[in-house]
């Protein structure tokens, strides 16, 4: 085992992320939760296992790349254009009071002005893409006015904290030259790769990738996306001295700019997440339980600021603008966390120099409370609501603009809801609304929401398999419910889920194999249809056709055989009476 080093560590340290991440669900804790307690349980500061933390750190540096990759895919500046007004100041004035307040609380404990600007950076810009994302989801608030602006926001962030990447290492260097010399050479630098990316990177890698799609080998199409990813992160920090974070996010920023966004995506995501978890593991592996019990207090205190100051202070800020109510309260509710930028920026202080690991253990730990509270902060926004309408004078003073309504706070009555817009789902819808029945489509694919906004049917943006979603689709008072999506297991979910809700909606359902039909019917599914066999139902019908037997005996026999569950292994007695009636009209012609 010994000579096995990095096989051994990436399994110890997968097989404590899944325990980790299990307990967390158990707990209804976000798994980032679990993965960094799990990376607890193998450090060098705990029994047991000890985990080569060198090793573990050189995978988490591609969990970092693969992260910021991903990120770069989902960049858009025509979001964050659209929520200008209120992205923009609020995160300027969250960047001028927050930071202040955190390095001078810091400097209060002794830390050196370094170590408290970059904890005094992660705190207003570092919110939590993930935990953000999943609470709008949750919440049915993702493809709303309010969802809409708290994901402008975060892609400025993004920005922010890419510029603070390049900067960082500029802090540490012990150079003669003026420190504006510093900072503008690295400046100088970023711009410099970010052109060449930006001009050349756009001519050249969506071309290469599409070059490469039409081989239709997927083998040689994914090693290409990894190369690209790994390739360009590498190429940033070897020429140019730049993070391996930005290097990455600018090779996601310029596939974001072709049609191949989605399947790149798609091929990337189990890298991206095994590579992210690992890389949670390892900011796990540096926090020791015992010497934080000695700074008590410096977390509780970073804590409050991050979950009540960047709270109240949003509010504050939307009453100041008069941004819309809801919006105003969504991103509230929303900020008052720290996430995976927050790791980020700290192991980045960490490897120059400039950040204890006493002192990132303490931003560790108090961004993982707040990741624990901020789903029941959510949970609040109906309270807070009330509370500020009993207060004529503010509640008067964020009412100006009206909000998009969620589609989750809709009356709905008598709807469809239709899980998944494909092919089929498509053909649902339009047929729903060619007889005016109400509709309401739940869907993963951001540029197929956007379809259907332009279309004006209703929409939550969710994924069934780990989201309360369809709490919001309002199960219990529609008509039916029409799973169409490929994934069997993503649809037992949604099955299971949605019979839970109602008892009584029927529930039609689409399967792939024929063990997956079976196990839809026994999650609760009122009708499961499997294209591939209905498929060859209709050519068996059409073969009998042609030969002149009758349609109504055809029929009976069709329908023996999905009673069966398509089952023609055998004859059930249906069927077998079925032929026989066939076979006896053949008789009486001849």
């Amino acid at each position: 085992m010994h000579d096995l080093p990095i096989l051994v560590n990436i399994t110890v340290a997968l097989i404590a992320a899944f325990a980790g991440g299990i307990v967390a669900r158990v707990l209804k804790l976000p798994p980032t939760v679990g993965y960094l307690l799990g990376g607890v349980a193998i450090s060098p500061f705990t029994p047991g296992y000890i985990g080569d933390t060198n090793t573990i750190q050189q995978l988490a540096e591609m969990g970092i790349a693969f992260l910021m990759f991903g990120v770069g895919l989902h960049f858009s500046l025509q979001d964050l254009w659209e929520v200008r007004r209120i992205a923009f100041p609020g995160a300027l004035f969250q960047l001028l009071i927050l930071t202040p307040l955190v390095v001078l609380v810091t400097s209060l404990w002794g830390w050196s002005f370094p170590s408290a600007l970059i904890v005094g950076l992660a705190v207003p810009i570092a919110t939590s893409t993930v935990v953000m994302l999943r609470n709008l989801m949750d919440q049915g608030l993702l493809n709303t006015s309010p969802g809409k602006a708290a994901i402008g926001w975060l892609v400025l962030e993004d920005l922010i904290t890419v510029l603070i990447l390049v900067l960082i290492p500029t802090l540490s260097y012990h150079a003669s030259g003026p420190i504006w010399q510093t900072v503008a050479i690295a400046l100088l630098k970023a711009a410099a790769f970010a052109t060449i990316m930006l001009i050349a990177g756009t001519r050249v890698i969506p071309v290469l990738l599409s070059r490469i799609s039409l081989t239709a080998s997927r083998e040689l199409f994914i090693v290409a996306i990894v190369l690209v990813a790994l390739g360009t992160a590498i190429a940033a920090s070897a020429f140019f001295g730049i993070s391996l974070a930005l290097g990455a996010f600018l090779a996601g920023a310029v596939i974001n700019e072709s049609i191949l966004t989605q399947q790149v995506e798609s091929e990337i995501l189990p890298f991206r997440e095994t590579f992210t978890v690992l890389f949670f593991v390892s900011i796990g592996m540096l926090v020791n339980p015992i010497h934080l019990l000695g700074h008590l207090r410096e977390i509780a205190l970073l804590a409050v600021i991050i979950i009540v100051g960047k709270y109240l202070l949003t509010l504050l800020m939307g009453i100041a603008f008069r941004w819309p109510e809801r919006t105003t309260l969504v991103l509230a509710a929303g900020r008052g966390q720290i996430g995976e930028f927050a790791f980020i920026l700290g192991e980045t202080g960490v490897a120059v120099g400039l950040l204890a690991e006493e002192q990132y253990s303490i931003l560790l730990v108090g961004a993982i409370v707040s990741i624990i509270i901020n789903p029941f902060i959510f949970r609040t926004l109906p309270v807070t609501e009330q509370l500020l309408r009993k207060a004529p004078l503010l509640w008067a003073r964020i009412q100006q603009l009206p909000d998009q309504q969620a589609a989750g706070d809709v009356a709905y009555h008598d709807h469809v809801v239709i899980v998944g817009f494909g092919r089929v789902g498509e053909h649902i819808i339009k047929v729903l609304g060619l007889l005016h029945i109400p509709r309401l489509v739940v869907e993963l694919n951001v540029q197929r929401i956007h379809k259907l906004n332009q279309k004006q049917i209703p929409t939550l943006y969710g994924d069934v398999a780990n989201s309360d979603i369809l709490v919001h689709a309002q199960v219990d008072k529609a008509r039916a419910v029409v799973v169409t999506i490929p994934d069997e297991t993503a649809a037992e979910i949604a099955v299971m889920n949605a019979r839970r809700l109602s008892p009584a909606v029927p529930i039609i359902v689409r399967a792939t194999t024929q063990a997956g039909l079976h196990r839809l019917f026994a999650r609760g599914a009122t009708a499961v249809i499997q294209p591939e066999l209905e498929g060859g139902l209709e050519i068996v019908s059409l073969t009998l056709s042609a030969l002149d037997f009758p349609k109504e005996q055809i029929i009976e026999y069709i329908d023996s055989v999905r009673s069966d569950l398509y089952d023609t292994s055998k004859l059930t007695p249906a069927e077998q009476h079925a032929l026989e009636q066939i076979a006896a009209h053949r008789a009486s012609q001849t």
